[in-house]
């Protein structure tokens, strides 16, 4: 195990919050950090802009898989006491969610959105069972926002402008550099965490487990491929 250490251990966690995974890694972060010094920037991008760049279907675009994600993050919810609920339609266009995020983003840290915003984009999602392009509820959440950045001083960005439009072109090609293929994902010391159910192992590596250590992480990547379908 490591040492003690007063310094924060960096995490960015890369989110949609058109994924329930990420919702659903998102409220467990805490808990699963629980005792860790961390610091962790929440940078939102565009799930589908990865999604195109690596030639895939979202796990909602695939009949039968579709099906099974939804149960799978329904239950998942229930078993961890985290409330989810679907979304009235689903998939939908998350890009008024993802602008509204990042025009809370300050000077100091541009391409990312705070717990408290973060939280709010992906309860607007998950909460409620309602339409989550509805115009009344952005206009809402836009005002929630607002409020928010007011109370804490700070200048709010017009959500359609082009800084903000730049600032989430950024955050995913920042994402797709640095090899993100899906959401959630949470980088830490170089390495990649893909899925809610990478939280225990995250905080293996955070505590200095020996594996991280041996050949195997980096043996994955030698592994030759015996076929391929392209």
């Amino acid at each position: 195990m490591t040492p003690h250490t007063d310094t924060p251990h960096e995490i960015t966690f890369w989110y949609d919050p058109i994924s329930p995974y990420a919702h659903l890694a998102f409220e467990r972060l805490p808990q699963a950090l629980m005792g860790l010094s961390v610091d962790v920037r929440y940078r939102p991008v565009l799930f589908a802009a990865l999604l195109k760049a690596y030639g895939q279907l979202g796990p909602a675009e695939i009949p039968g898989k579709r099906d099974w994600t939804y149960r799978q993050v329904r239950w998942l919810a229930h078993h961890h006491g985290v409330r989810l609920e679907l979304p009235a339609a689903h998939p939908f266009n998350p890009l008024a969610l993802l602008r509204l995020g990042l025009a809370t983003a300050t000077d100091d840290v541009p391409g990312a959105t705070n717990r408290y915003v973060t939280e709010q984009l992906f309860h607007h999602v998950w909460h409620g069972g309602l339409d989550a392009t509805a115009a009344e509820r952005l206009a809402a959440l836009q005002t929630l926002l607002q409020d928010h950045m007011a109370q804490r001083q700070r200048p709010w960005v017009a959500p359609d402008s082009d800084i903000v439009k730049q600032r989430l072109r950024e955050n995913t090609d920042a994402a797709l550099a640095a090899g993100v293929f899906g959401v959630p994902t949470l980088a830490c010391q170089g390495r990649l965490f893909w899925g809610q159910d990478a939280l225990p192992m995250l905080r293996a590596c955070l505590e200095g487990d020996a594996w991280f250590q041996g050949p195997d992480w980096d043996a994955a990547a030698r592994l030759p491929a015996g076929v391929s379908r392209r």
